[in-house]
Protein backbone atom coordinates (compact mmCIF):
# COMPACT_ATOMS: atom_id res chain seq x y z
CA UNK A 1 0.00 0.00 0.00
CA UNK A 2 1.49 3.16 -1.08
CA UNK A 3 1.75 5.75 2.07
CA UNK A 4 0.61 9.44 0.92
CA UNK A 5 3.04 11.87 2.19
CA UNK A 6 1.48 14.83 4.17
CA UNK A 7 2.77 18.16 5.59
CA UNK A 8 2.19 21.27 6.56
CA UNK A 9 2.94 24.33 4.09
CA UNK A 10 5.37 26.76 4.55
CA UNK A 11 3.38 29.37 4.14
CA UNK A 12 1.35 28.17 7.06
CA UNK A 13 3.90 27.68 9.93
CA UNK A 14 3.92 31.17 11.30
CA UNK A 15 -0.11 31.74 11.35
CA UNK A 16 -0.26 27.95 13.08
CA UNK A 17 2.26 28.52 15.92
CA UNK A 18 1.01 31.69 16.33
CA UNK A 19 -2.68 30.59 16.18
CA UNK A 20 -1.67 27.77 18.55
CA UNK A 21 -0.02 29.84 21.27
CA UNK A 22 -2.76 32.40 21.41
CA UNK A 23 -5.38 30.08 21.63
CA UNK A 24 -3.20 28.12 24.33
CA UNK A 25 -2.89 31.10 26.47
CA UNK A 26 -6.54 32.05 26.14
CA UNK A 27 -7.40 28.59 27.24
CA UNK A 28 -4.88 28.19 30.13
CA UNK A 29 -6.00 31.78 31.92
CA UNK A 30 -9.65 30.84 31.73
CA UNK A 31 -8.77 27.26 33.14
CA UNK A 32 -7.12 29.37 35.96
CA UNK A 33 -9.50 32.02 36.57
CA UNK A 34 -12.48 29.89 36.07
CA UNK A 35 -11.72 26.07 36.28
CA UNK A 36 -13.41 23.27 34.73
CA UNK A 37 -16.60 24.88 33.97
CA UNK A 38 -18.73 25.21 31.26
CA UNK A 39 -17.38 28.30 29.31
CA UNK A 40 -13.67 25.98 29.27
CA UNK A 41 -15.19 23.38 27.34
CA UNK A 42 -16.53 25.31 25.40
CA UNK A 43 -14.34 27.81 24.28
CA UNK A 44 -11.56 24.95 23.89
CA UNK A 45 -13.65 22.91 21.98
CA UNK A 46 -14.01 25.97 19.58
CA UNK A 47 -10.37 26.70 19.61
CA UNK A 48 -9.67 23.30 18.99
CA UNK A 49 -11.72 23.08 15.86
CA UNK A 50 -10.22 26.75 14.61
CA UNK A 51 -7.33 24.98 14.78
CA UNK A 52 -7.99 22.17 13.32
CA UNK A 53 -9.84 23.74 10.36
CA UNK A 54 -6.70 26.02 9.63
CA UNK A 55 -4.36 23.15 9.87
CA UNK A 56 -6.31 21.04 7.53
CA UNK A 57 -6.36 24.13 5.26
CA UNK A 58 -2.36 24.71 5.32
CA UNK A 59 -2.09 20.95 4.41
CA UNK A 60 0.54 19.93 1.47
CA UNK A 61 0.40 16.61 0.04
CA UNK A 62 3.85 14.95 -1.84
CA UNK A 63 2.27 14.74 -5.19
CA UNK A 64 3.94 13.32 -8.25
CA UNK A 65 2.20 13.15 -11.59
CA UNK A 66 2.22 9.72 -12.45
CA UNK A 67 2.00 9.47 -16.46
CA UNK A 68 4.60 11.12 -19.03
CA UNK A 69 3.26 15.09 -18.53
CA UNK A 70 4.63 16.05 -22.10
CA UNK A 71 1.70 17.27 -24.39
CA UNK A 72 -0.57 17.12 -21.73
CA UNK A 73 -2.10 20.49 -19.25
CA UNK A 74 -2.33 19.04 -15.95
CA UNK A 75 -4.75 20.35 -13.12
CA UNK A 76 -2.66 23.19 -11.33
CA UNK A 77 -5.08 23.33 -8.31
CA UNK A 78 -7.57 21.16 -6.34
CA UNK A 79 -11.22 22.21 -6.50
CA UNK A 80 -13.99 22.53 -9.39
CA UNK A 81 -14.13 23.42 -12.80
CA UNK A 82 -16.65 25.97 -12.86
CA UNK A 83 -15.64 27.18 -16.86
CA UNK A 84 -14.61 25.94 -20.02
CA UNK A 85 -15.53 28.62 -22.72
CA UNK A 86 -13.15 30.44 -25.63
CA UNK A 87 -12.46 33.86 -24.69
CA UNK A 88 -10.45 36.73 -25.84
CA UNK A 89 -7.13 37.29 -23.34
CA UNK A 90 -6.45 41.17 -23.36
CA UNK A 91 -3.86 41.52 -21.17
CA UNK A 92 -0.15 39.13 -21.65
CA UNK A 93 -1.53 36.47 -24.82
CA UNK A 94 -3.64 39.26 -26.68
CA UNK A 95 -5.72 36.31 -28.85
CA UNK A 96 -8.43 34.10 -28.59
CA UNK A 97 -7.65 30.84 -26.14
CA UNK A 98 -9.89 28.27 -24.27
CA UNK A 99 -10.31 29.27 -20.75
CA UNK A 100 -9.91 26.54 -18.31
CA UNK A 101 -11.31 27.74 -13.90
CA UNK A 102 -10.48 26.10 -11.07
CA UNK A 103 -12.54 26.97 -7.98
CA UNK A 104 -11.18 26.42 -4.82
CA UNK A 105 -13.22 25.92 -1.94
CA UNK A 106 -11.82 26.75 2.06
CA UNK A 107 -11.38 22.79 2.10
CA UNK A 108 -9.74 22.23 -1.09
CA UNK A 109 -5.87 21.93 -0.75
CA UNK A 110 -4.11 25.65 -1.57
CA UNK A 111 -1.08 24.69 -2.97
CA UNK A 112 -0.37 25.55 -6.48
CA UNK A 113 1.79 23.56 -9.40
CA UNK A 114 2.87 24.63 -12.54
CA UNK A 115 0.00 23.04 -15.49
CA UNK A 116 3.18 22.01 -18.31
CA UNK A 117 6.90 21.91 -18.24
CA UNK A 118 8.83 24.50 -20.25
CA UNK A 119 10.32 28.20 -19.06
CA UNK A 120 8.43 30.54 -17.37
CA UNK A 121 8.57 34.02 -19.84
CA UNK A 122 6.24 36.05 -17.84
CA UNK A 123 4.95 36.30 -14.13
CA UNK A 124 2.83 39.59 -13.10
CA UNK A 125 0.59 41.01 -10.25
CA UNK A 126 -2.44 43.14 -10.14
CA UNK A 127 -4.12 44.45 -7.68
CA UNK A 128 -7.72 44.25 -7.89
CA UNK A 129 -10.52 44.00 -5.73
CA UNK A 130 -11.24 40.69 -3.54
CA UNK A 131 -15.12 39.73 -5.44
CA UNK A 132 -16.09 35.73 -4.68
CA UNK A 133 -13.94 33.87 -6.93
CA UNK A 134 -16.52 31.85 -8.64
CA UNK A 135 -17.74 34.29 -10.18
CA UNK A 136 -16.39 35.39 -14.24
CA UNK A 137 -15.63 38.74 -13.18
CA UNK A 138 -13.32 38.18 -10.88
CA UNK A 139 -10.76 36.76 -13.78
CA UNK A 140 -10.22 40.54 -14.66
CA UNK A 141 -11.06 42.41 -11.99
CA UNK A 142 -9.34 40.60 -8.65
CA UNK A 143 -6.32 40.66 -7.23
CA UNK A 144 -4.64 38.28 -9.22
CA UNK A 145 -0.99 36.91 -10.42
CA UNK A 146 -0.02 35.85 -14.01
CA UNK A 147 2.44 33.09 -15.06
CA UNK A 148 3.09 32.44 -18.83
CA UNK A 149 4.89 29.52 -19.52
CA UNK A 150 6.67 28.01 -22.87
CA UNK A 151 6.59 24.66 -23.60
CA UNK A 152 9.16 22.85 -25.59
CA UNK A 153 6.87 22.43 -28.12
CA UNK A 154 6.38 26.57 -28.63
CA UNK A 155 3.26 26.57 -27.40
CA UNK A 156 2.33 29.55 -24.81
CA UNK A 157 0.25 28.28 -21.62
CA UNK A 158 -0.92 31.23 -19.35
CA UNK A 159 -1.93 30.60 -15.53
CA UNK A 160 -3.50 33.22 -13.62
CA UNK A 161 -3.70 32.93 -9.82
CA UNK A 162 -6.80 35.04 -8.56
CA UNK A 163 -7.96 36.27 -5.00
CA UNK A 164 -11.44 35.57 -3.85
CA UNK A 165 -13.70 37.57 -1.42
CA UNK A 166 -11.89 35.90 1.38
CA UNK A 167 -8.40 35.23 -0.32
CA UNK A 168 -6.06 38.49 0.56
CA UNK A 169 -2.71 37.32 0.19
CA UNK A 170 -1.05 35.20 -3.34
CA UNK A 171 1.89 34.13 -2.99
CA UNK A 172 3.73 33.17 -6.44
CA UNK A 173 7.39 31.17 -6.63
CA UNK A 174 7.54 31.30 -10.42
CA UNK A 175 10.18 33.59 -11.70
CA UNK A 176 10.81 34.77 -15.57
CA UNK A 177 13.21 32.67 -17.18
CA UNK A 178 13.45 29.66 -14.54
CA UNK A 179 12.64 26.17 -16.08
CA UNK A 180 9.50 24.96 -14.51
CA UNK A 181 7.59 21.17 -14.38
CA UNK A 182 4.44 20.02 -13.40
CA UNK A 183 5.87 18.29 -10.11
CA UNK A 184 6.77 21.68 -8.79
CA UNK A 185 4.95 24.04 -6.88
CA UNK A 186 4.03 27.32 -8.51
CA UNK A 187 2.46 28.96 -5.60
CA UNK A 188 0.23 29.40 -2.71
CA UNK A 189 -3.22 31.12 -2.31
CA UNK A 190 -4.88 31.84 0.93
CA UNK A 191 -8.27 31.07 2.00
CA UNK A 192 -10.66 30.47 -1.35
CA UNK A 193 -9.74 31.39 -4.78
CA UNK A 194 -9.72 30.49 -8.20
CA UNK A 195 -6.88 29.45 -11.11
CA UNK A 196 -7.49 30.24 -14.44
CA UNK A 197 -5.12 28.53 -17.06
CA UNK A 198 -5.19 29.75 -20.99
CA UNK A 199 -4.69 27.46 -23.81
CA UNK A 200 -4.37 27.26 -27.22
CA UNK A 201 -7.82 27.07 -29.06
CA UNK A 202 -6.76 23.96 -30.65
CA UNK A 203 -6.49 21.92 -27.09
CA UNK A 204 -8.38 18.66 -26.67
CA UNK A 205 -10.21 19.37 -23.53
CA UNK A 206 -10.23 16.65 -21.09
CA UNK A 207 -12.63 18.00 -18.30
CA UNK A 208 -16.06 18.95 -17.92
CA UNK A 209 -18.06 21.91 -16.23
CA UNK A 210 -18.43 21.21 -12.10
CA UNK A 211 -16.01 17.96 -12.11
CA UNK A 212 -13.69 17.33 -8.74
CA UNK A 213 -10.22 18.12 -10.36
CA UNK A 214 -6.95 17.17 -8.19
CA UNK A 215 -3.53 19.25 -8.70
CA UNK A 216 -0.58 17.63 -10.46
CA UNK A 217 -2.70 14.78 -10.84
CA UNK A 218 -5.24 15.53 -13.41
CA UNK A 219 -4.95 16.21 -17.18
CA UNK A 220 -7.12 18.73 -17.90
CA UNK A 221 -6.44 19.36 -21.84
CA UNK A 222 -4.08 17.43 -24.69
CA UNK A 223 -2.57 20.04 -26.28
CA UNK A 224 -1.16 17.98 -29.48
CA UNK A 225 -2.74 15.38 -31.23
CA UNK A 226 -2.36 12.40 -29.13
CA UNK A 227 -4.82 9.94 -29.67
CA UNK A 228 -2.79 7.44 -27.02
CA UNK A 229 -3.81 7.45 -23.46
CA UNK A 230 -1.24 8.91 -21.08
CA UNK A 231 1.67 6.40 -20.42
CA UNK A 232 3.56 5.65 -16.97
CA UNK A 233 6.52 7.17 -16.58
Amino acid sequence: MAIRKMKVHKEGTGLLLTLFSCLFLLNLVLYHTNGKCTLFYSVSFVSLVCFLLILNFFRSPFRRFPFDSEGLVIAPADGTIVAIEEVKEHEILHRPCIQISIFMSVFDVHANWFPVNGTVRHVSHHQGRFMAAYLPKSSVENERSAILIATKCGREILTRQIAGAIARRIVTYAREGESCHVDEHLGFIKFGSRVDVYIPLESEILVEMDQKVTGNQTPIARLENLNQAPQPV
